[in-house]
């Protein structure tokens, strides 16, 4: 696409000079996983995505990338600034939402809570090999009757005998089938707690949901907990309450707010790929002036959401990056990459629903992204509690 440029012309793929505002080594990051998903996803992720699935060793080379917990420090993690992470879940989802899910899930959902809550011998024992990839995480939070009031979960867990005894079902879990452990939030007499569950224990079990139009590309999963038994030391001893929970979703939404541009972007770089090849009248469509006005919009958008989540990025490095920013974030690009989505559609016309352009499988995943890790009006009902002070939950 490149070649579209002539020499000193205004770069319609960065038409803001953005990779100015964030370091050498940040873009050193976002170009080596940028490589890599031209390399091992975009090609391949209609197929996926037709399919239902995706081969279990694009989640070893992953590992072997650095890009499981990479914003996170020791324990074999790579200790990167929030930056470089944001920017790599930007590369991730320009591939495919559903893998830049398995990675945010993994680091920011799974082994979080275990880096933030847990005692030194979880940290030891399970981060090290989450790291890799050579475990698997998810994350039971969401519930049949509870999703975006998680105070209401029924998944329950009581000290018997000297050991925990969790009982209760968590739905739409990403990774869910294929972890091998999943860090399980449960009501206890002393509040909302998190347990850190090896998926071989006797009583607990994962179905994967069939049916779905959107992230196919990921594994979604029903996980059941039927008096599954834990030792004492499987909770994690440094939080109580949901204050747990939602500091892991916050962990994830900053990933989201990045990742969100990146599907954006993929479907504007092929909307405008689009209609500089395809002719009609004897000229391209790109010469159109409602072409035109189609284009700029999604590149006005697309860069305005960059410049949004480099921000985000800097202020959350610089240590003062606020809950309610990050939902500020999440709520935004999401709603533009889908406006982006459904903008390139109707650029590529016919050929927009087929799978042969990335357009319509983006379109789709952010149907999932819109709802998930906070609700559009979730993130709505935030903002505007922080700007009157006044909760319209409930």
């Amino acid at each position: 696409m490149s070649d579209l440029l002539a020499p000193g012309a205004i770069n319609p793929y960065d038409f803001l000079e953005i990779d100015h505002l964030v370091s050498a080594e940040e873009l050193l990051v976002r170009d080596t996983v940028r490589q890599f998903v031209r390399e091992k996803i975009t090609p391949y992720a209609g197929e996926w995505f037709e399919e239902g699935g995706f081969p279990r060793a694009l989640i070893d080379e992953m590992g072997d990338l650095g890009l499981f917990g990479m914003h996170l420090d020791g324990y074999g993690c790579a200790g990167t600034s929030a930056m470089a992470y944001g920017l790599a879940c930007t590369e991730l989802e320009a591939g495919d939402s559903g893998i830049r899910s398995i990675v945010s899930v993994q680091g920011s959902l799974a082994m979080y809570p275990i880096w933030a809550f847990g005692s030194q011998a979880q940290k030891e024992t399970w981060l090290p090999s989450m790291a890799t990839g050579r475990t698997i995480g998810c994350f039971g939070l969401t519930e049949p009757d509870s999703g975006s009031d998680p105070g209401a979960m029924r998944t329950t867990a009581r000290l018997e005998n000297d050991e925990w005894v969790l009982n209760g079902t968590k739905m739409w879990i990403t990774n869910g089938s294929i972890a091998d452990v999943a860090i399980i939030w449960a009501m206890t007499d002393s509040g909302v707690r998190g347990f850190i569950v090896p998926t071989n224990t006797p009583g607990f079990s994962a179905t994967d949901i069939k049916g779905k139009m959107s992230l196919r590309v990921s594994i979604t999963s029903e996980l059941i907990l039927t008096d599954v038994r834990l030792p004492l030391d499987t909770v994690l001893p440094d939080v109580t309450g949901l204050k747990g929970p939602l500091s892991c979703l916050n962990e994830a939404r900053f990933g989201i707010l990045f990742g969100a541009v990146g599907a954006a972007r993929a479907c504007y770089e092929s909307a405008l790929a689009y209609a500089t090849e395809r002719i009609q009248f004897d000229k391209p469509i790109a010469a159109f002036q409602l072409t035109q006005r189609k284009l700029v919009t999604m590149l006005v958008d697309v860069n305005m959401g960059m410049l949004l989540a480099v921000h985000l990025g800097s202020m959350r490095d610089a240590g003062n990056l606020a809950p309610e920013q990050v939902s500020f974030g999440k709520l935004t690009n999401v709603a533009m990459a889908l406006k982006t989505a459904r903008e390139a559609r109707s650029i590529l016309g016919a050929n927009g629903i087929t799978l042969d352009y990335p357009v319509i499988r983006h379109m789709n995943n952010l149907e999932s992204v819109y709802t998930y890790e906070g609700t559009n009006e979730i993130h709505t009902l935030i903002l505007g509690q922080a700007i009157t002070g006044i909760s319209a939950f409930g």
